[in-house]
């Protein structure tokens, strides 16, 4: 019994040993204090590669809604797809969640057309105006059957 007990403590320990080293490598050091004869170095600023910024969604115009099908339910994995207005080609494509809800960013600046499909529905398109002063925009859909199609 008393050997099955230590076999059992040294697996756990194996185990355990890997995630102890890795924790240990993603702390990191406490930096050293400055001392009063250490002045401040000014940053050199690197030649060869600029500065590359961050991209921030905070100036992005949010477009979200509903999508509902032809008896008024939510309608669920609709395809969504989003180009600027006089493109041909889209940039941004989505589906509605299991709610039919969706909500898309797209940058600010520009007039966007969307196009919302469905298998057995017509498509629906429906233009945002990205310029204005307001950062989102929400949008209702109610899909119509195809004429001729089955129910």
């Amino acid at each position: 019994m008393r050997r099955l007990q230590l076999v059992c403590f040294l697996g756990v320990c194996l185990l355990l040993f890997p995630v102890g080293l890795a924790l240990a490598q993603t702390q990191e050091p406490v930096p050293p204090a400055a001392s009063a004869d250490s002045a401040p170095k000014p940053a050199v600023a690197s030649s060869s590669k600029p500065a590359s910024k961050k991209y921030s969604h905070a100036n992005d115009f949010l477009i979200r809604g509903t999508v509902f099908d032809d008896k008024a339910l939510s309608f669920p994995a609709v395809q969504l797809r989003i180009r600027r207005a006089g493109e041909k080609k889209f940039r941004w494509e989505s589906y509605t969640n299991s709610r039919g809800e969706f909500a898309v960013r797209v940058p600010q600046g520009s007039e966007y057309e969307m196009v919302v499909r469905a298998k057995g529905y017509q498509d629906q398109t429906r233009t945002f105006d990205a310029k204005s002063g307001t950062n989102e925009e929400n949008a209702v859909f109610r899909m119509e059957r195809i004429a001729g199609e089955k129910k």
